[in-house]
């Protein structure tokens, strides 16, 4: 889904101290059940927050999500609760004119996620699920166009609306990162290989600890046995490289 031009901004992202609240504790539904599911996958993803819907069906995770933050922003309407001006440390900071509309979005990601032959170019829209249900996007900020040209319109906690006022992340997401841990799982992209923080082993991680697809492989907290994840680093690509390191699963509405 293309986004509205915006002035052209530095390549920096904003960052803010977040107003902090409880994250609660999805409810996992299974249905058809993946035979056999491990239970490190069953508590990975119970990660995600209440709110948004996570079933098992065959190989999936099915996962249903309105995509609206469990955080405040400058792009909800000024008469909804959850508006609040903007209040990070950008002071280049350009709000667009979009607002947040809440979306009907279906993500089925991969219970075993395998790396594919080749790797599939991440498309405009929605390239993952964040555990609070804001999608994530690439690093573009529409066909051919450098994230750099709308990086000022993110606000406190490094999300946007696009036109059809879908609120996503293409950088770290701070509310998270800050309630979770720097270090913390974030999510997943559509191939079913897990988003971490920016932190790993008490250091910073940086594209030249990243693989060209921009993530590696050992044990997490959530795998220990290992597994290939992404991390979100402050330079570009932010989440994601060349493409997709996994065969990918789909995003659709419900």
């Amino acid at each position: 889904m293309p986004e509205p031009t915006a002035t052209p901004a530095t390549d920096t992202a904003a960052t803010a101290t977040p107003i902090l609240t409880p994250v609660p504790t999805a409810t996992l539904i299974p249905t058809v059940a993946p035979s056999p599911t491990p239970n490190t996958i069953v508590a990975a993803f119970a990660k995600f927050e209440s709110g948004v819907t996570v079933k098992f069906e065959g190989e999936f995770a099915v996962i249903s999500s309105n995509a609206v933050p469990n955080h405040s922003s400058p792009y909800f309407f000024k008469t909804d609760a959850r508006y609040q001006q903007y209040n990070g440390t950008n002071p280049s900071y350009a709000q667009n004119p979009n607002v947040i509309y809440a979306q009907t979005l279906v993500f089925r990601i991969p219970l075993k996620p395998e790396k594919a032959t080749a790797s599939q170019p991440t498309p405009l829209g929605p390239i993952g699920i964040s555990i609070n249900g804001v999608p994530f996007f690439n690093e573009y900020a529409g066909t051919n166009r450098p994230l750099a040209f709308e990086i000022n319109s993110f606000d406190q906690y490094n999300g946007h609306p696009q036109m059809f006022g879908m609120y996503h992340y293409h950088v770290e997401p701070l509310y998270l990162t800050a309630i979770c841990g720097r270090d913390a799982l974030l999510g997943y992209l559509l191939d079913g290989f897990p988003v971490y923080g920016p932190m790993e082993g008490g250091k910073l991680v940086t594209n030249a600890d990243l693989d060209a697809n921009h993530g590696h492989t050992h044990a997490t907290a959530e795998y220990p046995g290992g597994i290939y994840h992404y991390h979100v680093t402050s330079e570009a690509p932010y989440i994601n490289g060349v493409g997709f390191y996994g065969k990918t699963g789909s995003v659709g509405a419900r």
